[in-house]
């Protein structure tokens, strides 16, 4: 059984006529006949009586409210599609970790709304693993994520390395580490910290980047927000580590100090992270999806770019 015999038939049941139907479906006469014949041959059952008027027997008159709703299912079905391929849909989602949501993103979407006005644009702040974990379940487009290691480059996915970011030390302004230009790692571990919740990237950066050092995370308190943080670092006895895209509000802030940290002393080395964009290979196809993605790439700061084109 094929969808062209199901269309014959609706046309034959529409129009009383072999003939007819035949211009209706741009075929000759004949081919309509050899389809129906086939279509009755599967079902088992004659489905028009054959005189001057094609008229339906009982079993067509059963089966055409069947064939009338698939054939009019396959009709939507293939428009939604031809609007898909023309940027004709009606959201778009987006799962982003919170530090671009807050500084780098405002612009983009800005742009995109007024791109594609007829497109709902819906953003959610994730931590990557579970931005990515959305991403992969087909509830969101489009995921901007922490590199890590549960991000598989699959022949599916696409990519896109953005930039890469110190990882500084946020404390009150009269915490003893303020008094420091770049604050030494043998300093650092001595205060208890404020953390991101488990399942988040940095929480798991931090926590490998101590483990290598062989000394132990405080980890005093655990928050999901950037607000949070600031509030509890405010207090003025716990610290964090955060990457320089986090920090934005917290540099204009006259209670809070931002440090940058002393390179390693075992390979002299930074803490850094790096951020990507991550998306599917047919999703990139969309036009506002893909929109999107240029736009990403066309607003990152220019140190970003920098960086990206050296990677």
């Amino acid at each position: 059984m094929r969808l062209e015999q199901l269309q014959a038939f609706l046309a034959i049941a529409d129009s009383g006529s072999f003939q007819q139907a035949a211009r209706q479906c741009g075929v000759t006469q004949s081919t309509i006949s050899r389809q129906i014949q086939a279509l009755e041959a599967d079902l088992g059952v004659e489905l028009f009586h054959r005189n001057t008027h094609a008229k339906l027997t009982l079993g067509g008159e059963r089966l055409l409210p069947r064939v009338r709703k698939i054939c009019q299912e396959w009709q939507v079905a293939t428009q939604e599609l031809t609007d898909l391929m023309a940027g004709k849909q009606p959201e778009l989602c987006i799962a982003s970790i919170h530090s671009l949501c807050a500084s780098y993103l405002p612009p983009v979407l800005q742009k995109f709304c007024r791109d594609y006005p007829e497109v709902q644009l819906r953003v959610t702040s994730l931590g990557s693993d579970r931005a990515l974990k959305v991403l992969k379940d087909g509830l969101v487009d489009l995921a901007i994520i922490m590199n890590n290691r549960f991000l598989t480059t699959g022949r599916e996915m696409v990519v896109e390395v953005l930039y890469d970011e110190s990882i500084e030390v946020l404390t009150a302004v009269n915490h003893p580490l303020a008094q420091y230009e770049r604050i030494p790692w043998s300093e650092l571990v001595r205060y208890p910290q404020v953390v991101f919740k488990d399942g988040y990237g940095m929480q798991r950066l931090v926590q490998d980047k101590f483990e290598r050092l062989e000394v132990t995370l405080h980890a005093a308190l655990e928050v999901n927000t950037l607000d949070a943080f600031r509030g509890v670092v405010r207090q003025g006895e716990l610290i964090a580590l955060l990457p320089t895209s986090a920090l934005v509000e917290a540099r204009h802030d006259p209670t809070l100090a931002v440090r940058p940290l002393a390179n390693n002393p075992l390979d002299n080395s930074g803490l850094t992270r790096r951020v990507v964009m991550v998306t599917t290979q047919d999703r990139l196809h969309i036009p506002p999806i893909k929109h999107f993605w240029e736009l990403v790439l066309e607003n990152i700061p220019l140190q970003s770019q920098e960086q990206r084109s050296a990677s």
